[in-house]
């Protein structure tokens, strides 16, 4: 019970942050978004510093879940095609509906861990299953001489991502697929761009 009432306030805060910005961001305000009596969040985390790490730790956790579940759930991308969907696919979610409250409540989290060591060490990048797939499809189609950067194509391509939500999240509208492709393409190189152009889309296939 304990567990569940510190999800919820945590979720709950998720949103009061989303919403009302890092200065909103106060134990009452986490009682009126949980609708529960007021005391209640400062019972569960003391000082505003055990909030926002509570916070931090679950905003990680459903990500974590959203990227296991897409890597689990979606085939491997077999061209340049496949991974633009994608990771368009996850733009999308990251700017619409609950995505993007948590999108907004982790880019305040994000500044606020430039001087919060702790935090910064939570928002960590971590391993999952979407993430894996990239790095095995840049693994698998970039030039041999790139091979041992994958891993770094990999963070640089993601963080590319990162920047247009944030991008789209402050100046609004959709992510054009086809920014989302110019970031596939410059992950792949532009030999493995140029050779992709002169072959056919297994798009044609199906």
């Amino acid at each position: 019970m304990t567990t569940d009432r510190r999800t919820a306030l945590a979720d709950a805060a998720i949103g009061v942050l989303a919403d009302e910005g890092m200065r909103g961001l106060t134990h009452r305000a986490v009682d009126r978004a949980a609708d529960l009596p007021p005391g209640t969040t400062s019972a569960y985390f003391r000082t505003r510093a055990a909030l926002l790490t509570a916070l931090v730790r679950r905003l990680v956790e459903l990500d974590q879940a959203e990227l296991q579940l897409a890597g689990q759930d979606s085939p491997e991308p077999r061209d340049a095609d496949e991974l633009t969907d994608a990771i368009a696919a996850l733009v999308q979610r990251r700017l619409t509906g609950d995505g993007r409250r948590r999108s907004l409540a982790r880019y305040a989290c994000a500044v606020e861990s430039a001087r919060d060591p702790e935090l910064r060490e939570i928002l960590v990048p971590r391993d999952n299953a979407a993430r894996d797939a990239v790095t095995r499809f840049l693994a698998a189609h970039t030039p041999e001489a790139a091979a041992a950067d994958v891993e770094s194509r990999t963070l640089t391509l993601l963080a590319c991502v990162d920047g247009l939500v944030f991008d789209r999240l402050v100046s609004g509208g959709a992510v054009p697929r086809e920014a989302v492709r110019g970031l596939v393409a410059g992950a792949l190189g532009a030999e493995t761009e140029g050779s992709q152009r002169s072959q056919p889309s297994r798009r044609s296939h199906r």
